[in-house]
């Protein structure tokens, strides 16, 4: 290999070596053992946790599931929070070598204290597939779409898992039930009792489960919308980069640091909702108290369009204070204005996350059978993904649409452009969006177990 040329490098006089092949697949090697670990975590991590609490204890058990999911997701934001802050600034200040070699030392200490606790943890295993169960109920009913359901059905009639506490499938989705009943008990079954096709025929627990994902995309795809205004985080750094910034006159706050405002927001809520909203509202009516979780998913939804409208009416009145001082034309001018003005963005984005985000990952949780809590936990991550080709697909259609008549709503230049009709238009959006989540959620009816834990603060629908 031929040694690598060197180029001048843009801040210093030294010179520059380009990177060996070598290195750069070393490079990107890394990066893809990243995304396969943050991958493997983010998928098991908060289903693993959840398993370890036991599940007998209905009323006990929600409240635990409840607090766990709270902090987790207060855990996890607040450690970006750290890594956005403080390992930043240790790469900044001594170098990529410490800055990487302080997570490589954490992660390090992460797997040995796993590892050395693996003997008391709660581990299921699943002895098979849930996509590939998935598609056979999907491939067995359309075999036997002809068949006639049966009004008067026995647990006879259809195929168990051994050991299943099943007796018949549920009536919702009914045409779903074909795939899992006994035509012809010699031929379907073998002498074990298991299907000599299971494309043919598949047990009651697969078409549950397939019933059970089914039923939840609709709440879930409601979901997305909340995401889609999360991923709006670069805009309000522009918006906070042309006003005042200054707490005090020595001390200014860096525009990417605002954000610090939605953590706190998070983490603070989560501390009085556990220790001080529910001990308070159960000790008042002498009995337990929560809010179910679809209801903490709707005012998740409630408070997302609040911050939407928030950073509306900040932006319109920055914008307008910007073409009275004669910035019109110079976006990187700070106006006479302070960036506190965003803080009611920054606080109802925080509670619509504190109530939205941790209350579907609850639903989810709570909602899915046992079997399916690894998809349960990676539903709203996958939800987050899909936001963010949503609001791609949003600006770039506002984009394309306003620039025709002028200058568009999201230009570069930030005093002639019109944020301010953008997050309007983000805030009608979401306010659509709460509309069809509650139609969704009236028509899923109670949560599963909502009965069998009492009468409770938010007794009845969601």
């Amino acid at each position: 290999m031929n040694s690598p040329a060197k180029i001048s490098c843009t801040q210093s006089s030294s010179s520059c070596n380009f990177s060996t092949t070598f290195q750069l697949l070393h490079l990107y090697s890394s990066f893809g053992l990243m995304a396969i670990g943050a991958g493997g975590l983010r998928s098991s991590s908060l289903a693993f946790g959840a398993d370890q609490i036991d599940k007998r204890d209905n009323i006990r058990n929600a409240a635990m599931l409840e607090r766990f999911f709270s902090w987790y997701y207060v855990s996890k934001t607040a450690s970006a929070l750290i890594a956005v802050t403080f390992i930043v600034y240790v790469q900044d200040k001594m170098g990529w070598m410490v800055g990487f070699g302080i997570p490589a030392l954490l992660m390090s200490l992460s797997v040995l204290s796993f590892f050395l606790a693996s003997p008391f943890y709660v581990k299921l295993n699943s002895d098979s597939s849930l996509l590939t169960g998935f598609t056979q109920v999907l491939v067995a009913s359309y075999k036997n779409r002809r068949m006639r359901l049966s009004s008067q059905a026995t647990p006879e009639m259809y195929h168990h898992k051994n050991g299943s506490m099943l007796p018949l499938p549920s009536e919702k989705l009914r045409f779903l039930n074909k795939a899992c009943i006994i035509t012809n008990p010699l031929q379907d079954l073998s002498p074990d009792g298991r299907a000599t096709d299971p494309w043919s025929l598949c047990t009651v627990n697969q078409v549950e489960e397939l019933k059970a994902l089914i039923r939840v995309i609709p709440l879930w795809s409601a979901g997305i919308m909340m995401s889609v205004t999360i991923s709006q985080n670069s805009f309000p750094v522009l918006q906070a980069a042309s006003m005042d910034r200054h707490i005090t006159p020595y001390f200014e706050i860096p525009a990417g640091s605002l954000s610090v405002f939605l953590v706190i927001t998070i983490t603070l809520w989560v501390i009085l909702y556990d220790r001080v909203v529910l001990p308070l509202a159960s000790k008042i009516s002498g009995k337990p108290c929560r809010l179910n979780e679809k209801k903490r998913m709707g005012i998740g939804l409630f408070f997302s369009c609040m911050s939407m409208a928030a950073m509306a009416v900040a932006e319109s009145v920055r914008r307008e204070l910007a073409i009275e001082e004669g910035f019109s034309d110079d976006p990187q001018a700070v106006v006479s204005m302070s960036a506190m003005w965003l803080l009611p963005h920054y606080i109802f984005a925080g509670l619509g996350e504190a109530f939205n985000a941790i209350g579907q990952n609850e639903f989810y949780y709570s909602q899915l059978p046992k079997s399916m809590s690894s998809i349960a936990t990676t539903l709203f991550g996958l939800g987050m993904s899909v936001a963010s080709l949503v609001a791609s697909f949003i600006l770039s259609t506002v984009d394309n649409v306003t620039k025709k008549g002028g200058e568009s709503w999201v230009s570069s230049n930030i005093n002639k452009a019109h944020y301010d009709y953008y997050y309007w238009l983000l805030t009608g959006l979401c306010s659509a969006n709460l509309m069809y989540f509650l139609f969704c959620s009236k028509a899923y009816g109670p949560c599963e177990g909502e009965r069998s834990r009492g009468r409770v603060l938010d007794e009845g629908e969601g």
